[in-house]
C-alpha cells in the first residue's frame, strides 16, 4: 500500500468497487459496453491496484501478466472529478514497480489519449513493423 497526497494506493482485491470499475470501463473508449462478467473475470485474472481518497475508490489498474517476461497494462483510469492531481501517475508507479519486480523483458499497454502519463515511466513508441495486433469489434463481442 502506497499513500500519496491522501490517496491510498493498494492491491487488495477485496477494495476494488467493481460496480465503479465495470461503469467507467463500459463508458470508455476502449472497451464500450463491455458486460460485467467480462470485468469480473479481467479482474480475476490479473492483478489489480485500486486508488481511494476519503473511502472512495477514484482509480484501477491491471496488470496481465506471466510474471517473467511479459506483462500488459490495462484499464488504467482516473474517475473525471480526481484527475489532474496524479493519481493515473501513481497508479502506473505502482504498476510499474512490480513488473520490474518480475524482471519483465517488456511491458506494454495501448493508449489513444494519455502517453505523456505513460513517458515517464519508460513507454516509447515500439518501431514500425514490429507490433502486430488483433482486435474484435466490442459490439461484435458485446452486442453494443
Amino acid at each position: 500500500m502506497t499513500v500519496v497526497d491522501k490517496v491510498e494506493i493498494t492491491d487488495d482485491r477485496s477494495r476494488i468497487d467493481v460496480e465503479l470499475v465495470h461503469r467507467e470501463l463500459a463508458a470508455s473508449y476502449w472497451s464500450p459496453g463491455i458486460p460485467r462478467s467480462v470485468v469480473e473475470a479481467a479482474i480475476a485474472g490479473s492483478e489489480c491496484w485500486s486508488a481511494h481518497r476519503d473511502g472512495r475508490q477514484i482509480g484501477f489498474a491491471r496488470l496481465v501478466s506471466d510474471r517473467a517476461t511479459f506483462g500488459w497494462l490495462a484499464d488504467v483510469f482516473v474517475v473525471a472529478e480526481a484527475r489532474g492531481a496524479g493519481v493515473g501517475t501513481a497508479l502506473v508507479a505502482a504498476v510499474s514497480e512490480r513488473a520490474h519486480g518480475y524482471g519483465l523483458r517488456r511491458f506494454m499497454l495501448a493508449t489513444r489519449d494519455a502517453h505523456g502519463v505513460y513517458r515517464p515511466f519508460g513507454f516509447t513508441d515500439p518501431a514500425p513493423g514490429i507490433l502486430l495486433e488483433r482486435t474484435v469489434d466490442p459490439a461484435v463481442l458485446y452486442g453494443v
